[in-house]
């Protein structure tokens, strides 16, 4: 199968998504951004009011007046931090929520992802956006962007009270614009690219990781782990690429934007000098405008320097919003189904464009029959049961359910009538009734006996009740280690509550002894009295049960009928099942 790249979103869609979370918290946007502006207005009297105190002390001044100034200044000054303070808190409350938002977006987008994409993109790409990416983004959400807007809103109204004491601090002022614009666009041409490639390389390297510590055993049974590292250590080395390029990103804009601060306060003190000489200006507005420019040197070095940080959560947003890009591969019509009858019409399929893996199948599902797929490994059995379970669409030809395209249903109206079991089970971290409830609907109240019954149907009860703490049992990662057969009967048991019309079953009892198995289907059978099945099994005890046998070769389907009537056609099937029984 060909390895899917999710996809990253582009700058408007970014710019969009930000302005639609905004608009969902209006009052909390413009209060703190009121707050802000109150708090550097406070901060704006000071520069004014030394200036003032220094004309006056040159003119000639009481110890009165400079009290009265001194109290000004820490009034101000006092009521600058007060407002700072609550505007600050007002745009971290927003941040966390503006946050809470991304991540539920994000777990929906992602919850919402065909399940072929997910497995095509394997789990490196999906575990860095849910860690990595979402750990940045919140880092600039809680601190970068609040700080950036109070710098913005600093450096707006500072240059506009410096402009107040005359238009000639706009000259010095303008002389710092050039170095510092051109650094500007210098970097933000690379930055995006750098940063995204950043990301990904974290992808691909958590990739290898990933796929060697879950195949462990393979490598060290194939002695495949000199390959491992060396392929792991070619990713560490793209990474480090990725990462130095994004420094020297930084190592070269940000001492370049230095000589853009230091211009025009050097030019300020000078030109003003000047026209304090020529008798132009006072005193008092030479000191206010320089104290002015001085002041714009913070907001402005901070805007640059969080610039930074925004465009890491930038570039991290954008692969979060991705997930949402992925085109669905199901289209909801609004049509119902007639029955649930299943029927495949001339399926083909491919995972690989120009190379099909099934190649024109032809079979009908009859209500409440039990259906048995058997036949070589890599003949296209486990492709052709997803195909039935709704998973994927033919690349040609349908398959419906009451004549209703699978890939028709939205997943919640499918998973009523058609559902998928595999060998491979998750475990979620919680208690067992928590990991059992999940299976039934969202307002059903959960009845332990409901539970338990579930669980008998599938052979678990008895370790279940043996447990210390019954279905209080903490399972999952940190809690108790269930084995691979537990597991399964834990996915079984949800099977019986969700309670489908049809079933899938691919190897959904593999991992438990040949012995517990027949058991354990034969238990089954009285459960799923009346509900349609089709099994997909190595071991043809199921094939001998049920109504029919479909034998998948190649592709296609070479064999269809019952056990008995294969049997005497001495085809593939007769020939499988007497090597079975050897």
């Amino acid at each position: 199968m060909s390895q899917t790249v999710l996809p990253v979103a582009e700058g408007r869609h970014v710019g969009r998504y930000v302005v639609s979370l905004a608009k969902r918290y209006p009052r909390m946007v413009w209060g703190s951004a009121a707050l802000h502006v109150a708090a550097a207005l406070a901060a704006l009297a000071a520069p004014r009011l030394l200036g003032d105190l220094v004309e006056s002390v040159e003119k000639g001044t009481t110890v009165a007046a400079v009290d009265r100034t001194v109290l000004l200044l820490a009034g101000f000054l006092l009521l600058q931090t007060v407002l700072t303070r609550y505007a600050r808190y007002l745009s971290f409350v927003t941040g966390e929520r503006v946050l809470a938002e991304l991540r539920e977006d994000f777990v929906e987008n992602t919850l919402a992802l065909p399940v072929g994409t997910v497995e095509s993109a394997g789990s490196g790409d999906l575990l860095t956006r849910t860690s990595r990416d979402v750990e940045q983004l919140g880092w600039s959400v809680r601190w970068a962007l609040p700080e950036w807007l109070i710098a913005v809103i600093t450096a707006v109204l500072t240059f506009a009270a410096a402009l107040l004491v005359g238009w000639w601090v706009a000259i010095p002022c303008l002389l710092g614009v050039p170095p510092l614009v051109v650094g500007l666009r210098w970097y933000l041409a690379r930055a995006k690219d750098g940063y995204l490639r950043e990301s990904a390389s974290y992808s691909v390297m958590n990739a290898s990781l990933t796929e060697t510590v879950e195949g462990a055993r393979t490598v060290e049974a194939l002695g495949l782990g000199p390959a491992r590292r060396a392929r792991i250590d070619r990713d560490i080395s793209g990474s480090y690429h990725a990462e130095r390029y994004t420094l020297f990103l930084r190592t070269v804009f940000f001492p370049s934007v230095e000589v853009a601060y230091l211009i025009p306060t050097v030019a300020t003190l000078l030109f003003g000098g000047w026209l304090y000489t020529q008798g132009s200006v006072s005193l008092g507005d030479v000191t206010a405008a320089t104290l002015y420019v001085q002041m714009l040197i913070d907001p402005v070095d901070r805007i640059v320097s969080i610039l930074d940080e925004l465009q890491v959560g930038a570039a991290s947003l954008a692969r979060l919003l991705g997930v949402a890009q992925v085109p669905d591969d199901r289209v909801a019509t609004g049509r119902e189904p007639q029955d649930e009858r299943i029927d495949a019409e001339d399926v083909r399929f491919s995972y690989v464009d120009g190379r099909d893996v099934l190649h024109g199948v032809d079979l009908d599902v009859g209500v409440g029959e039990r259906i048995a797929m058997v036949g070589p490994s890599g003949a296209g059995k486990s492709t052709l049961g997803r195909l039935l379970a709704g998973i994927h669409p033919p690349r040609t030809g349908s398959v419906t359910v009451g004549g209703v395209g699978l890939t028709e249903l939205p997943l919640t109206d499918l998973r009523g009538h058609v559902a998928l079991v595999t060998q491979e089970h998750h475990v979620f971290v919680g208690t067992l009734r928590d990991n059992l409830a999940l299976a039934l609907p969202e307002d059903a109240e959960i009845d332990d006996e409901v539970l338990l019954r579930a669980l008998d149907a599938v052979d678990a009860r008895e370790w279940v009740e043996e447990l210390p703490e019954g279905l209080d049992t903490v399972v999952g990662s940190g809690g108790r280690a269930l084995s691979p057969p537990q597991a399964q009967q834990l996915a079984l048991a949800r099977l019986v509550l969700a309670d489908p019309h049809t079933l899938v079953l691919d190897e959904a009892t593999s991992l438990i002894d040949p012995r517990a198995a027949r058991h354990l289907e034969r238990s089954l059978a009285a459960v799923l009295e009346g509900r349609t099945v089709i099994a997909i099994a190595h071991r043809l005890f199921s094939a001998h049960d049920a109504d029919r046998v479909a034998v998948v070769e190649d592709g296609v389907i070479t064999e269809l009928g019952s056990h008995d009537e294969l049997v005497e056609r001495e085809g593939s099937y007769a020939a499988l099942w007497k090597s079975w029984q050897a």
